[in-house]
């Protein structure tokens, strides 16, 4: 039984990167072997157990062939006859398919330290193109590496899109696509994740509803740039993505329907799609209290927060003469700091009393709307 460090460990150490998961494969042993030295067996699919003290994964050295469609539809060999060569061989990048010795020695064989240095994603053999999650794998690859000046290799590239015109693509399940996007847009550069796809057909075969033009950047394309080293969470990110782009709301309902999108991007989403058109333009005090109360502000203040953080980068984007999230910020905050307690000891309640509430918050904003000495509350810093 030989053991080996493999996979994004190695791949992250030699480009100086954090390495937040050690996984290991293991060669010349059997399931049982495995269960007696306390190995929990936790795949499902493949020979995968956990260390019984540190917990990292243990996979046994395995082939696969594959036996039907999609990225499950594979026969599975895993016994002591599997080499690690083999076994570095089914995997999607050359620079995911180093391994490295308990003595230390690096096994590359497949040319990983090569293309690290050249910094290009290249596959590693033809049996890349049995699964189509792989075109997924590369694009969110690139929206992690593309500032390391990494991209996709031209024969990757061509056999990717080879993929996406057999409609390789309809085999995976959406909600699997909606994990690599997800995890896509975690990363430091997330627009590499289209542009990738869009440069194999694979954009506009999952997504039709994000339009490219002939030439250039879409414009959400290049607001997603924009957004990127401003805003790290995701459901922002996702927010501007769809907003930017001016899909209608039914579209994006779509969209969430199909890929099962999470609430917590798709309710940000949807505030966006249908609050940026109708942002109040002037100075009436009904008019910025109906937009807070529309848009849910007094109930779901955190959401309303991640809203104004994309306005604010929308109109730092567009140069926007006369931004307004400022002064949102600073309404909600005014509109929060009413207290009904007062009006409750006057005898008020019920519909009465939420009349008389929303009186005063509209007297309050009257007052900050009309006064242009009124300070605007600085927004705060975004969280890394």
């Amino acid at each position: 039984m030989e053991t080996y460090l493999v996979g994004g460990a190695i791949r992250d150490e030699l480009l100086g990167l954090p390495v937040h998961e050690h996984d290991y494969v293991v060669v010349g042993a059997t399931a049982a072997e495995m269960r007696t030295q306390g190995f929990r067996r936790v795949g499902r699919d493949f020979p995968v157990f956990l260390h019984p003290r540190t917990g990292a994964e243990y996979a046994l050295a395995r082939t696969e062939r594959k036996s039907g469609p999609g990225h499950r539809g594979f026969e599975v060999q895993a016994d002591p006859d599997v080499t690690l060569e083999d076994d570095l061989r089914r995997r999607d990048l050359t620079i995911n398919a180093m391994a490295r010795a308990p003595d230390g020695t690096l096994i590359d064989p497949y040319g990983g330290q090569r293309d690290l240095a050249a910094r290009v994603l290249r596959h590693v053999s033809p049996a890349f193109a049995e699964d189509p999650l792989r075109i997924l794998r590369v694009a969110r690859f690139a929206a992690r590496l593309a500032p390391l000046g990494f991209s996709v290799a031209p024969e990757t590239r061509a056999l990717m899109a080879d993929m996406v015109a057999r409609n390789m693509l309809a085999e995976l399940p959406p909600e699997r696509i909606w994990r690599e996007w997800e995890k896509a847009l975690e990363q430091t550069a997330p627009g590499a994740f289209f542009d990738v796809l869009e440069n194999c057909g694979a954009c506009s075969a999952l997504w039709p509803e994000l339009r490219w033009p002939p030439a250039g950047l879409p414009v959400w394309r290049r607001f997603l740039d924009f957004l990127a080293p401003r805003e790290p969470r995701p459901p922002v990110r996702y927010a501007g993505l769809w907003s930017a782009a001016r899909v209608s709301v039914t579209d994006h309902e779509a969209v969430v329907s199909h890929y099962r999108v999470p609430g917590r991007f798709a309710d940000l989403a949807d505030l966006a799609l249908r609050a940026l058109p109708t942002l109040p333009e002037g100075a009436t005090a009904s008019l910025w209290l109906a937009f807070l109360e529309q848009a849910d502000a007094l109930r779901r203040p955190a959401r309303f927060e991640e809203f104004l953080a994309l306005l604010m980068a929308w109109e730092t984007f567009t140069d926007d003469p006369a931004p307004r999230s400022a002064r949102l910020r600073a309404a909600l905050q005014q509109v929060q700091a009413v207290s009904s307690q007062s009006l409750r000891e006057t005898g008020l309640s019920g519909p009465e009393l939420g009349a008389a509430l929303r009186q005063v918050r509209l007297q309050i904003l009257q007052t900050m709307l009309s006064d242009p000495a009124t300070p605007l509350i600085t927004p705060p810093e975004s969280t890394a």
